[in-house]
């Protein structure tokens, strides 16, 4: 042992370096295990309610733990402690916080925190940018927001960006969402029944829900004959959905089973056409 003690004591650099890595191991272990515990403890929080601010402080939960890991390792060897120093102490680690905030990466993370602090939208809201970018909101990290769009589509813009733009949130504080349907059947058509068949049609669908007026009592939104088109009578009626449906799907869904029921009843969907009448000025 005498001798192991004398053989490092000579190779000081060496067994710094050992250590060294001991320590790195060791420290990222201990991380590694910190941020399953995080991990843990947020999926839990989200099933009692997941929102844009626990996201957003998940994710600078895992910023810190890893800071931290690395700073500890740095500081903890002969070797790398004035790397350390000029790297997390003094007047240089302000003239370097000083030159990444005017970098992307720190702007995103303001950004972030304003979008956080003042929730124009949450996990699950769908937007619209004033762009014409839209989707739900996924998630929310230190440095952007992803958006869920058609199909398996993913949207990932960054924090700075969406805080500068005009958000159209389509849920916003509400516990559902809607979408006006207007739909056309011909002048001979019966209208109660036509009504009739739409409502049913949309009470039909997996994806709506009770709405409207007399929501309390389970029932879905009326439908309204509201206007005369030029070859057609309209009629119109509002459907709710839960913020976790995509419209598209929505959309989708209603419209092709209105279709099917107005076939079914008989009722005519109109197209518009128009007479052309040639008139040949050759005959007296």
């Amino acid at each position: 042992m005498t001798a192991i003690a004398d053989f490092f004591r000579a190779h000081q650099t060496l067994w710094q370096s050992i250590m060294l890595v001991f320590t790195t191991v060791v420290t990222f272990v201990v991380a590694f295990f910190a941020l399953r515990l995080e991990k843990k403890a947020a999926k839990r929080l989200k099933g009692m309610r997941d929102n844009i601010n626990l996201r957003f402080v998940e994710s600078i939960a895992r910023f810190i733990v890893i800071f931290l890991a690395i700073q500890f390792v740095v500081m903890s060897s002969p070797l790398t402690q004035n790397f350390g120093r000029v790297l997390f102490q003094g007047t240089t680690v302000i003239a370097a916080i000083a030159g990444f905030a005017a970098q992307p990466v720190i702007a995103d993370l303001i950004c972030g925190l304003m979008l956080s602090a003042t929730k124009p939208f949450d996990i699950g809201n769908r937007i619209e940018l004033d762009d014409g970018t839209a989707g739900i909101v996924k998630d929310i990290t230190m440095r952007h927001v992803t958006l869920q769009d058609i199909d398996t589509v993913v949207r990932i813009i960054p924090n700075s960006k969406l805080n500068g733009m005009k958000i159209t949130n389509m849920s916003y504080q509400a516990q559902t969402r809607s979408v006006h349907f207007r739909f056309h059947v011909a002048y001979n058509a019966d209208v109660e029944q036509a009504k009739a068949v739409i409502a049913r049609a949309v009470a039909d669908s997996p994806w709506s829900i009770p709405g409207g007026p007399d929501a309390a009592e389970g029932a879905y939104s009326p439908v309204y004959f509201i206007a005369y088109a030029d070859s057609s009578l309209v009629l119109a009626t509002t459907v709710y959905y839960n913020p976790g449906t995509r419209t598209e799907v929505l959309k989708d869904d209603v419209n092709t089973r209105v279709r099917r029921a107005l076939e079914a009843a008989g009722i005519e969907i109109p197209y518009n056409y128009v007479n052309v009448v040639l008139n040949d000025s050759r005959k007296g």
